[in-house]
């Protein structure tokens, strides 16, 4: 059994993370931390969690600590991350990776350094849905995938506990980094394909800051599919996914949500299957997998690189939106 030390402690830990530890088969919680100790003991006390701290470096250092998931502000993820590398644990990053790729970098370096696992939480790669487009992709149900779409939209309103998100200098970006990110990696898994040029364009309002509150992002692929995400702070929650080949088509509304079931109709040949799959399991199924890592039994599907290339392709976008151009993206494998 792994014992995890989840560093920030808040929203996203309270309503997605502690409720897929309770459906976990190989790993618990046994350490938390917060901006202060109060609130981190509060926290603790609420979910019945050993220990608390007010230090990221403290909780990676304790013994009840077998690995870190990071869920601290975007800002603070190079430094949380090194300090857990440094004190030899093992390291659950939640995304976007890094305020930029060479933060991204850095982490991936000091982990291959020290011999430490390090993954980023791209939960919807561990979705049914997920895996059901990749593997009729893969299939060749749809046959050469021309067009790839993923949007993605919350309302974040004023009252919204993450007011960070509209503050570049902790976010890094708004609804790009935030959530563009998560269609980034589902088309790039969904494909088995990589990213070669990202154009942006972006809208900004009186309550967005200094982030966009609405984007679009089209990309290349490697292999000649185009790709559209979609991404929005200021419309009803909705994730729609399609994948529109040469011989047919997949696609399904809200694929990407976590809590109800997801209908994927193939079109191809004048005809409409479908099928039914549900999310509801993926936070438990992603940690159970990245325990797996950690005691050596499996790599972890989601690697600090690909956070590392999700960034790449955000990095390039962050061009386009001030250059209004397309942008090439730097492979790091190649």
């Amino acid at each position: 059994m792994v014992r995890f030390g989840i560093a920030g402690f808040g929203l996203h830990a309270a309503k997605r993370l502690m409720p897929g530890f309770a459906l976990s088969k190989k790993c618990s919680v046994t350490a938390l931390s917060r901006r202060t100790v109060a609130a981190a003991r509060e926290s603790a006390a609420a979910y019945n969690i050993p220990h608390a701290f007010d230090s990221v470096a403290e909780l990676a250092a304790s013994p009840e600590v077998d690995a870190v998931l990071v869920t601290t502000p975007n800002s603070l993820h190079l430094a949380d991350v090194l300090a857990s590398i440094n004190a030899g644990k093992p390291v659950l990053c939640e995304k976007p990776m890094a305020m930029n790729a060479d933060e991204c970098r850095q982490m991936v370096e000091a982990a291959g350094k020290r011999s430490v696992v390090l993954g980023v939480a791209h939960v919807f790669r561990f979705d049914d849905s997920v895996l059901r487009f990749r593997e009729m992709v893969a299939a060749g149900k749809i046959g050469r995938p021309i067009f790839a779409r993923s949007e993605f939209s919350f309302l974040a309103n004023p009252e919204h506990p993450r007011k960070w998100l509209y503050d570049s200098a902790i976010a890094g970006a708004g609804p790009i980094f935030d959530i563009g990110v998560h269609c980034i990696d589902t088309l790039r898994f969904i494909l088995n394909d990589e990213v070669v040029r990202v154009s942006a364009a972006a809208h900004r309002d009186q309550r967005s800051g200094d982030v966009e509150s609405a984007a679009i992002l089209s990309l290349e692929f490697s292999k000649g599919t185009i790709g559209t995400v979609l991404v929005s702070y200021r419309a009803d929650y909705r994730t729609p996914l399609e994948i529109i080949g040469d011989a047919g088509v997949v696609a399904a509304d809200d694929a990407l949500n976590v809590e109800y079931p997801i209908e994927i109709r193939l079109r191809r040949g004048g005809k409409t299957e479908t099928s039914t799959v549900s999310n509801q399991s993926v936070y438990a199924l992603q940690v159970d997998a990245f325990a797996d890592a950690v005691e050596g039994k499996s790599p972890f599907p989601v690697p600090g690189e690909d956070g590392w290339q999700n960034q790449e392709i955000l990095d390039a976008a962050m061009r386009s939106l001030k250059s209004g151009k397309v942008e090439p993206v730097t492979l790091i494998r190649q």
